[in-house]
């Protein structure tokens, strides 16, 4: 009953942008999956998990693949994306779900093939021995290999827009929609507020490197807090040279911008060279000339 239920179903083929998302969703899930189970062994020695990465990841990926395409004849991403596998071996263009095969052979290439990648170079990587050598070339080899032919058939893909991994291709499925996709309404009043929207931060993202905000905020600091406006003890500390201007520290190696405020060597120098129309944070003087404070400071000053 079911099987013919689900030959009546009509196929519809799939967009390429559709295919690509999916496939990341499902990266992300699995990243998620991994993280949420990697933050259960916080507490614990660290490099627990390392020796076993391999072994537990295949196992996690196992209990998705369960529940999604054993169960659904669909992936995460695809189950989101209102998506399904069809049989493309099938003669029939009427939907027929993935055969026990064809998932069991889905498991074996993701799940185990990333498996063994892994696990191989974990055994190999430190072993000297020249058979061991020979064997790890010949898995690069291979790797390479799949690798090229997972580039050859994403360039298939672009152009037909049938199979996005080299798995699907070997295998004979193809993704489809489950249910036929309506076309989507978007207002006119969406879109100008979305266009807006987008131009606008392109515009602060242009705008923004421009701006010199260290120079504006001086500027704002000296605006709210003038010179004049200083109370009679920060007068006294300014006059004394026993405050600089910028860290509010005692000043080493004190030096003067031609205002009578003081500035560590070091506060003024490297904001000099940042900005080279720097300003004063006090009273908003530029720099004229960077000089040493002609000034001498006993060492009972120190104590105060």
């Amino acid at each position: 009953m079911a099987s013919s239920i689900g030959n009546e179903k009509s196929v519809n083929p799939v967009l390429r942008i559709s295919q690509l998302d999916a496939l990341e969703l499902n990266k992300a899930l699995e990243q998620l999956v991994w993280s949420q189970f990697a933050s259960c062994f916080h507490g614990f020695k660290p490099g627990v998990l390392a020796h076993f990465e391999p072994e537990v990841k295949a196992f996690l990926c196992l209990i998705l693949w369960k529940f999604t395409v054993y169960s659904k004849n669909a992936t995460v991403g695809q189950a989101i994306l209102n998506i399904q596998y069809k049989n493309n071996l099938s003669q029939t263009e009427k939907y027929q779900p993935l055969s026990k095969h064809q998932k069991l052979w889905y498991l074996i290439f993701t799940v185990g093939g990333r498996w063994l990648e892994e696990r191989c170079y974990d055994l190999f990587s430190n072993r000297q021995q020249q058979s061991f050598s020979k064997i790890k070339s010949c898995i690069s080899f291979g790797s390479g290999l799949l690798k090229l032919c997972g580039l050859v058939n994403f360039l298939i893909f672009l152009r037909k827009g049938t199979f996005a991994t080299l798995t699907e291709r070997i295998l004979g499925i193809r993704s489809v929609f489950c249910q036929p996709q309506s076309v989507r309404q978007i207002g006119f009043e969406y879109m100008n507020r979305e266009l807006l929207w987008h131009g606008f931060a392109e515009f602060l993202i242009y705008l923004l490197p421009l701006i010199n905000v260290q120079k504006l905020k001086l500027k704002i600091s000296s605006w709210c807090l003038p010179i004049t406006g200083l109370s009679n003890s920060e007068n006294t500390l300014a006059a004394h040279c026993r405050e600089c201007s910028l860290c509010g520290e005692w000043p080493t190696m004190p030096h003067t911008i031609g205002c009578p405020h003081v500035f560590c060597y070091y506060c003024i120098k490297s904001n000099f060279l940042f900005d080279l129309y720097f300003t004063c944070p006090k009273c908003g003087s530029e720099v004229h000339s960077l000089q040493p404070l002609k000034y001498k400071i006993e060492m009972t000053e120190l104590r105060v």
